[in-house]
């Protein structure tokens, strides 16, 4: 059709008009809307079976929900039936939602962590937080905007969950000891403040909390080994066991309760408690907008400038983690980033409602939802409702609950988040990744955790902005002779250093100089001038060059910077008789064939 056509614009304009019919009906479907509820496509096959299997799971994941919920809360300076809260609407919204069935939702230690410093100022701060990380993830989620998580790499991110499994620790042992004095916001104040006050730690309470740390070290080891021989009831002991074990966290809070609760009964109270918790329901209605801080009342844009730049950290950090999560137990299943991300964005806008601090994925309670045998989503159910029986019916029963106990749990449940192995991996591999995870992990522990993972992401930005600085070129020198291969991609920022190493490649002696493009499939301007600029002064000096398969788009980038530069270009497997018919030299043959 001939470009002058007045058909072409109103063809144009059918073209569009269609591309959007397309999308419309595709965003409308069925099939879309039934992904955005993933609840639709499993409900319709639910069994019995895996009804049972579910409430197993849910049960189990909710007696270690209930002990780490109240100690995350406390982490972040909240009332302990926050971190109650904060686990029963999450899961029911995440049922509903999730696509992942292992995915267990609710506070995690990293996130309370980050909220501790809003909520030294008021708590109100820990509910507006919930509600504007679930919007700000809806968004992302909404606008697809997910692939922007994929420039925080893997070095970052395990430099900043071990900084943050330091801080934690070191943050508990203010309650591990018993001692006097601040917690600290980072690792080095929680070190500081300890070895200021270490004269004031407690006895009773060291022992009790020294004692968690052993036994749930020791149970979580304790596990029992069934052969294929063995008889019925040794199958049934260990499966028994094996439960015992899950529910470690559980029963050692169990123990160490009655044991106050004994103790008290004489008199005798040795131990630091958690005291009283507020039962029953929270207070349903929005998310406080202005809050009082000081006798100084602060409306909504205050608050938004307490939260300042690095409250975005938490919804990063919670979608980083649930999608992490998702992705490591999927197993070959793949991971719907979009759909988890308006999952843990309702989690989070629907429990800001009900006095809940954020909440996104845990590593710990996913683990042992999978190792459980859950089987849809609706494991999140059993479990909420198990921590709600909790917060409602037994709450006085959480009063006895020793702070050491508490902190033992938390300090160990952080030992699985440092992730050591990598320090040996990226020093076998990557020298400069390892110098990334070691900013994140310093400026984490020293700075708060926000800190690090933006000054982990700088760290990598540079060094991604180095690499394309510096591309490796290699030369491969054989008497005459001389091979140069260029890597895969050629940006502006690597011009000049791509002219300086092509001479410093060349040796004197090389009459022949092998160009290799078989890799390259992205060259920039400033690169092709420089390049085509250092083939011509070397050709002045005597050396011949063969432009080895480069692509027809860099030809004629090339051609146009050099009127007859077409003549060096030369194509095929082999470059042998390229060099043998320029120089009718049979000499060469020996040499180029080990290029």
């Amino acid at each position: 059709m001939d470009a002058d056509d007045p058909r072409r614009p109103l063809l144009g304009n059918a073209q569009a008009t269609s591309r959007l019919r397309r999308i419309a009906i595709k965003l409308c479907s069925t099939e879309s809307w039934k992904r955005r509820l993933p609840i639709t496509i499993w409900l319709p096959k639910y069994s019995f079976e895996y009804l049972l299997r579910d409430a197993i799971a849910g049960i189990t994941v909710g007696l270690t929900s209930i002990p780490q919920g109240i100690a995350y809360a406390m982490v972040a300076g909240l009332p302990p039936q926050v971190g109650l809260y904060s686990s029963i609407f999450p899961g029911l919204m995440y049922m509903l939602f999730g696509s992942c069935k292992d995915v267990t939702v609710g506070p995690t230690a990293i996130l309370a962590a980050l909220l501790a410093k809003y909520v030294a100022k008021s708590a109100d701060f820990a509910y507006l937080a919930a509600f504007l990380s679930g919007c700000f993830i809806l968004l992302l989620g909404i606008l697809q905007l997910g692939f922007l998580l994929d420039f925080i790499s893997k070095p970052v991110i395990s430099g900043f969950t071990t900084a943050a499994a330091l801080q934690i620790s070191a943050s508990q042992l203010k309650s591990l000891f018993r001692i006097s004095g601040s917690s600290g916001n980072t690792f080095f104040d929680a070190l500081i403040n300890f070895f200021e006050n270490i004269k004031t730690v407690q006895l009773w309470d060291t022992v009790l909390g020294i004692s968690t740390i052993i036994a749930l070290l020791l149970l979580k080891r304790a596990t029992i080994k069934v052969s294929d021989t063995a008889t019925p009831c040794a199958t049934r002991m260990a499966a028994c066991w094996l439960n015992v074990v899950r529910a470690r966290n559980a029963l050692v809070v169990f123990a160490a309760a009655i044991l106050a609760f004994v103790l008290n009964l004489k008199g005798i109270t040795p131990f630091a408690l958690t005291g009283t918790i507020q039962g029953g329901l929270p207070k349903f209605g929005p998310p406080p907008f202005s809050t009082v801080v000081n006798n100084q009342t602060l409306n909504f844009e205050d608050m938004l400038t307490v939260f300042g730049g690095e409250g975005i950290v938490m919804p990063l950090v919670a979608i980083l983690e649930s999608i992490a999560i998702a992705k490591a137990f999927a197993g070959s299943t793949t991971v719907d980033a979009t759909q988890e991300m308006l999952a843990i964005g309702m989690c989070n806008v629907v429990s800001s409602f009900a006095q809940s601090m954020p909440s996104t994925g845990s590593f710990t309670r996913t683990a042992l939802n999978h190792a459980s045998g859950v089987v849809t989503p609706a494991g999140c159910f059993f479990k909420a409702m198990l921590v709600l029986l909790a917060v409602t019916l037994l709450a006085d029963a959480f009063y006895f609950i020793p702070r050491a106990t508490l902190a033992g749990i938390i300090i160990v449940a952080m030992f699985s988040l440092m992730e050591v192995t990598i320090i040996k991996q990226l020093w076998r591999n990557s020298k400069l990744e390892l110098c990334v995870y070691a900013v994140t992990v310093a400026c984490g522990a020293a700075a708060g955790l926000e800190y690090g993972i933006l000054c982990g992401a700088a760290a990598d930005a540079a060094r991604a902005l180095a690499r394309a600085a510096r591309p490796p070129l290699r030369g491969a020198p054989f008497k005459d002779c001389v091979s140069v291969s260029l890597p895969g991609c050629l940006s502006y920022a690597s011009a000049e250093h791509v002219q300086h190493k092509v001479r410093r490649l060349v040796p004197p002696a090389a009459a022949v100089v092998v160009v290799d493009a078989r890799h390259l499939y992205a060259m920039d301007l400033g690169v092709a001038e420089n390049l085509v600029s250092v083939i011509v002064d070397l050709e002045k000096e005597g050396h011949r060059f063969l432009l080895w398969n480069f692509r027809r788009s860099h030809q004629l980038l090339m051609e146009d910077l050099h009127t007859g530069f077409e003549a060096r270009f030369v194509d095929g497997p082999s470059i042998d008789q390229h060099i043998l018919i320029g120089n009718g030299q049979a000499d060469f043959k020996t040499n180029i064939s080990r290029l």
